[in-house]
């Protein structure tokens, strides 16, 4: 009967009734270098496996996945391991709701490999990490009871993977949620103020954007911000701030949407005064794609570039804080080349979350450098000279400006960390070894 179902087009709540229903869990999936695949750690998942080794679009040769199930609440979480040589995987968390198994791992495997190039680009010593967890719809996840719980269980999750994956916050996380994972864990970054953390990173996100913007206009022209149009996809915690920055950049006007009620009730408030359009949208409606405009930030979620909304887009530039922008990083990078348009890669403009989150161990000062230089426009590996880097190439080779960036930051990637070397992958191989997955 097993053998039947389609694991990957199941609900996230069905797949997590099937586990329970075998016993399962926790298990993962990792990388044997001997095999050249992909093995799981239950032979019944091995259509999972079979699905990661067959695809190629997302698919690049992560190190380990990981994942249980809460011992309260049936929440699906886990954590994907993309590439460790220059030091533990680093990412946030990800709460979400998914439409059923296989968004959820394509969501994993794009965001954690996506980490490993905005790490690299940075120059920092970490390698690329992402954490995953699917809403339970039959529960209220904003009740601070059943979210506390959530929260705690996947620190000790985290912890359980012994500090190959250090986890931070990201979309549907808050920093009440970081202080519960904290409260369980030492591998995470992003936490309260309170107990000596950086708090939200969102801020600093928002920055690096409006330098990417900057870069690429006097690319493109010459120009600066200053008279023109900028449409947004995402008010939240990056797309709200970058609304402010904008307007003090004296942008002529901006066009904006959420799917939040909330969201665009206090946009107009806050910005009553500004030229700003704030339009409340359905999660499908991809309409702000469409609009007139400069430049086309997307700062919701990812794959919103593809086949169908590329042909529509009128910027000369996209520029956003989303993750995961193009559905298909290959297919849909050399679409919008063709098209003329300026993209620049995502993990290229909103690594500040990260650099931020990255230094907290450092400790603080005023106008830290080490944040500080990420943002300024002489700095070599900032995030404006990176732009121009990457666009300047593409110029230069013809290749579409995801691919030039994507080879620059696999080259970095691949370097081991100057004092622990390749740890990460010991770390994975020992879990392994010591039969993780048994250990409830």
């Amino acid at each position: 009967m097993n053998r039947k179902i389609n694991l990957l087009e199941l609900s996230t709540q069905e797949f997590v009734k099937f586990l329970n229903q075998n016993h399962i869990r926790k298990f993962y999936f990792v990388y044997n270098k001997k095999l050249k695949k992909i093995i799981s750690s239950h032979k019944l998942l091995n259509p999972i496996a079979d699905f990661i080794n067959n695809d190629k679009r997302d698919f690049n040769f992560h190190e380990g996945m990981f994942f249980q199930i809460t011992k309260k609440y049936d929440t699906l979480q886990s954590a994907f391991i993309h590439r460790t040589n220059r030091g533990q995987a680093a990412g946030g968390v990800r709460f979400w709701a998914y439409n059923n198994v296989e968004d959820f791992f394509r969501d994993g495997l794009r965001l954690s490999k996506g980490m490993t190039h905005k790490n690299a680009l940075a120059g920092l010593w970490w390698g690329g990490g992402k954490g995953v967890m699917a809403q339970n719809t039959n529960f209220n996840i904003k009740d601070p009871e059943i979210r506390n719980s959530i929260y705690q269980e996947y620190g000790e999750f985290i912890t359980s993977l012994n500090g190959c994956y250090v986890t931070a916050e990201d979309v549907g996380t808050n920093v009440n949620d970081m202080a519960n994972i904290f409260s369980k864990t030492r591998f995470t970054t992003c936490i309260p103020f309170n107990i000596g953390g950086s708090g939200n990173p969102s801020i600093p996100t928002a920055r690096g954007v409006v330098a990417g913007m900057k870069a690429a206009l006097n690319f493109l022209s010459g120009d600066t911000l200053k008279g023109k149009t900028v449409a947004i996809q995402g008010t939240g915690n990056v797309g709200t701030p970058l609304i402010k920055y904008l307007f003090d950049e004296k942008v002529k006007k901006i066009i904006a949407c959420d799917i939040f009620e909330s969201n665009v009730k206090k946009l107009k408030s806050e910005f009553r005064n500004k030229n700003l359009e704030v339009h409340l949208v359905d999660k499908n409606d991809t309409s702000i794609l469409k609009v007139d405009c400069d430049i086309l930030a997307p700062c919701a979620t990812g794959a919103i570039l593809n086949s169908k909304t590329i042909p529509e887009i009128k910027a000369k530039i996209i520029c956003g804080a989303a993750n995961n922008q193009l559905e298909d990083p290959i297919k849909h990078d050399l679409e919008i080349f063709k098209r003329k348009i300026i993209y620049v890669p995502d993990f290229l403009t909103n690594r500040m979350g990260i650099v931020n989150c990255a230094n907290e161990q450092y400790g603080y000062v005023n106008d830290d450098q080490f944040i500080e230089r990420h943002l300024e426009q002489n700095w070599n590996h900032s995030i404006y000279q990176t732009t121009l880097k990457v666009l300047s190439e593409s110029k230069k080779t013809g290749k579409p400006t995801g691919n030039v960036a994507v080879h620059l930051a696999d080259k970095l990637s691949k370097e081991n960390h100057p004092i622990f070397g390749h740890r990460g992958e010991k770390i994975i191989e020992s879990l392994i070894i010591n039969k993780w997955h048994e250990k409830i």
